[in-house]
């Protein structure tokens, strides 16, 4: 796989997520999202940029190979309710997405051991620009 982008978490963020890491049965995409977590620039939610990809963001990002652009809400696995507009941090795209900016791709390891290459093409919504810090 190629080098890791840099990628951005708010505390609130990083808080929350290293707190529902600690109750998931040990997994290979645990793993990565906890290094993930390790690697991450951590900003106070007051100051995250507007352009990256945080918990509860609405975001579009493409996929390599593909001419098709997806929308979806990155979200905890609690807040999945069946909607095809959502996508889990616990799932291997999800954790591949959380920290990252706009204009910024990933490769990571999918389904199947394909290699995914995501790029993130817009942050339609981003709670912390709106001010939301209870989501």
């Amino acid at each position: 796989m190629a080098q890791l982008p840099p990628i951005t978490i708010s505390t609130l963020d990083l808080a929350r997520l290293e707190a529902l890491l600690e109750h998931q049965p040990d997994s290979d995409t645990v793993r990565r999202l906890e290094d993930e977590l390790e690697r991450a620039h951590v900003v106070a939610p007051s100051e995250m940029p507007d352009n990256i990809v945080t918990m509860n963001s609405i975001i579009s990002f493409s996929m390599a190979n593909s001419q098709e652009t997806f929308t979806k809400t990155l979200c905890y696995p609690r807040d999945i309710d069946g909607s095809k507009d959502k996508i889990s941090v616990l799932a291997p795209i999800g954790s591949a997405l959380i920290g990252l900016a706009v204009g910024q791709s990933i490769e990571w390891p999918g389904p199947n051991g394909k290699t995914l290459k995501v790029t993130i093409t817009a942050v339609e919504y981003q709670p912390e620009r709106a001010g939301d810090y209870q989501s």
